[in-house]
């Protein structure tokens, strides 16, 4: 099909587009009542200060679900109340009289959404994955969860045990809010295994004021395995808010790493100061009950807002070296550090490449154009509040990631489960570019793979859909290799249009160009009405060089209109020689897609409401107007579900 003929994919969605933002506020950033007035805040941060001290340093049912317009409760959420909005309404999904249109789901329809082989609890709310480790023999996963309900509030501690990060035991709850240092919430930390074994667990707690503080957590039985029992210290919280930070402005403390210049140990904490810079406070410990807060910040950036989940670990600069290294690595030849901050202010988890100074405990980015918060994304889909760990046993980095909901809150209170964990990646520095990491699933998941399907050399010319039968298409596991023919762009100076391209501007799959989009679809009914695209896009820009974007796009992936739908993406490194590769993970109601090798990665939230259990279907499709491509190698695997469920002694 050339330029001007009609589009293979209809401009026209079904269903409005929302532009709201569903993320803003939805992890938890509690902001002080306002009758509290500022010289009872004063006074509550001295009591802290005077009492512990400050250290300077499937059921296929038909049941419709009520239709139409449906009141919300504004006290649903407990959230709301604390300054958390989570799935707030916005005037963008509000009717006449505070009223929201819901979509009329069905019990069939919800029950399809629960994944199968991702980490979710057992019901209700879940985000930040938190403390993983290794130890005797179990991987460890904890995680904030609300057990009495589908939104945010009562944050405890969910905590799972698993043999290889995919089988999963969900075990009683690690931690609770039963003191009045965490009793607003045991919020996010991270674990840190002494050389003689010993493991501590760093947390933040929302204390009765809101004031945001560090606390020490132990295993009760060292020799327990399953770490089912953790005390806290007697001394929480061993690390307050120092002055210029503010009270709600101060969590998630890292793991800690040793640095080789006194063999003393560091943390990081992320937040913000007062000129709404993002930024990481470096800390002292020799023990991990008093701790020296150190003159210098690890770094700062201006404009990027709280930082939350910071992360800082080490890389190996060597093509030859594939495994990941210990978080105490010190500095020196062969190897980098990453730095990686959550922004509060957009929901993104940014990383950047760069150098650790053990001597000045400060880090500095290898280019400052594409420095933490503005530059690179882990992922530029539905993806936050991320943490790294370090696992002896496979010798490699890896990478968990809360997967927040894009549908209604109410949607979510009916199905009675919000939000699941990414499947776990391993990360490590791309030697190719030496600028960016790769994220790949870990090895694990290819034992989840059953039957199998390749396909080899197909074409794909401009205009067309190319139907692939796989039976199931709702648990799969894709690898595809495109091979391009962009003898298109020769004689084009530049195309109209390429220099301001974006995947979340360019209309999707529907918006056409010379080179592109072309990938696939998945999740999509036999009518197309309904179908979730994962795309390449091609461009040529001024300089006469090929640009490539990689891209999904959610806005015809559902008919339901309760829903947040976007085209989500960026750019993606393709170095000479490369073919375009993809490999794309479905799992129900969520899609991963990982480019080059996971140079960019993309997750995806969808909803349909046709193209599920059978009804789904998987094509190949090229919109492009005038370049043909060839899948030269497609295999597609369908994936076994995961065990997961409750341990039993």
């Amino acid at each position: 099909m050339m330029d001007g003929a009609a589009p293979l994919l209809p401009e026209t969605s079904p269903e409005s587009r929302q532009q709201r933002d569903p993320e803003r506020g939805k992890r938890r950033t509690p902001v002080l009542p306002a009758v509290v007035a500022s010289a009872v805040v004063l006074l509550g941060l001295a009591a802290l200060f005077l009492v512990y001290g400050f250290h300077d340093g499937g059921d296929g049912r038909a049941a419709v679900l009520a239709p139409g317009t449906v009141e919300v409760a504004a006290s649903s959420s407990r959230g709301v109340v604390e300054g958390v909005s989570e799935k707030s309404t916005t005037p963008a999904l509000r009717l006449g009289g505070g009223a929201v249109r819901d979509y009329a789901w069905t019990n069939s329809m919800l029950s399809w959404q629960r994944t199968a082989f991702h980490f979710q609890p057992p019901n209700n709310w879940m985000n930040d994955p938190n403390g993983p480790l290794y130890y005797k023999g179990w991987y460890h996963l904890f995680y904030q969860w609300n057990p009495d309900s589908a939104v945010w509030g009562n944050i405890t501690w969910g905590h799972a045990v698993s043999r290889d990060l995919i089988h999963w035991l969900h075990l009683p709850l690690a931690m609770v809010p039963d003191h009045w240092y965490d009793i607003n919430g045991v919020w996010t930390g991270s674990a840190t295994q002494l050389p003689d074994g010993r493991i501590v667990m760093l947390y933040t707690g929302a204390t009765e004021e809101s004031v945001q503080v560090q606390n020490l957590a132990e295993p009760a039985d060292p020799n327990d395995p399953l770490l089912r029992e953790w005390s806290k210290a007697e001394a929480n919280p061993v690390l307050v808010p120092p002055p210029g930070i503010g009270l709600t402005d101060f969590r998630d403390p890292t793991t800690a790493w040793r640095n080789p210049a006194d063999s003393a140990w560091r943390i990081t904490i992320g937040s913000k100061d007062r000129d709404h810079a993002g930024l990481a406070l470096v800390y002292k410990t020799e023990d991990f009950l008093h701790y020296d807060l150190l003159p210098t910040l690890l770094h700062v950036v201006k404009g990027t807002g709280m930082w939350e989940c910071v992360d800082l670990y080490p890389v190996s600069t060597s093509p030859a070296v594939e495994d990941g290294l210990e978080t105490s690595t010190p500095p020196g030849p062969g190897v980098k550090h990453v730095l990686k901050a959550s922004l509060d202010d957009d929901r993104n988890d940014y990383y950047a490449i760069g150098t650790y100074d053990g001597e000045t405990d400060t880090w500095t980015p290898d280019n400052a154009d594409i420095d933490v918060g503005i530059g690179l994304r882990y992922d530029y889909g539905k993806f936050y509040a991320s943490k790294t760990f370090y696992d002896p046993v496979g010798r490699r980095r890896v990478l968990w990631g809360w997967i927040g909901e894009t549908d209604s809150e109410r949607a979510d209170i009916l199905k009675g489960w919000a939000s699941l964990q990414s499947i776990p990646r391993t990360v490590m520095l791309d030697t190719k570019t030496g600028s960016n990491l790769l994220q790949w699933p870990v090895v694990e998941v290819e034992n989840l793979r059953m039957r199998g399907k390749s396909f080899d050399g197909l074409d794909v010319s401009p205009g067309s859909v190319v139907p692939l039968d796989v039976g199931k298409a709702t648990q799969l596991d894709i690898e595809a290799v495109f091979e391009v023919d962009t003898s298109a762009a020769d004689g084009v100076v530049t195309e109209a249009g390429a220099a301001a391209y974006s995947c979340g501007t360019g209309g999707g799959a529907v918006g056409r160009g010379l080179m592109g989009p072309f990938g696939l679809l998945v999740l999509a009914d036999d009518q197309l009405s309904e179908r979730t695209a994962v795309f390449f896009y091609l461009v040529k820009g001024v300089d006469g060089n090929l640009t490539t974007f990689f891209c999904q796009d959610e806005l015809r992936s559902s008919k339901a209109n309760d829903l947040v739908k976007r085209v989500y993406g960026s750019l993606v490194p393709v170095l000479d020689g490369e073919n375009l590769s993809i490999r794309i993970l479905v799992d129900h109601s969520i899609v991963e897609g990982f480019a080059q090798g996971g140079r960019t990665c993309i997750t995806s939230r969808v909803y349909p409401t046709k193209a599920i259990y059978e009804s789904a279907k998987i094509f190949l499709f090229n919109n492009a107007t005038n370049v043909r491509v060839t899948a030269k190698s497609l295999k597609i695997w369908e994936l076994n579900s995961a065990y997961i469920r409750p341990y039993v002694d």
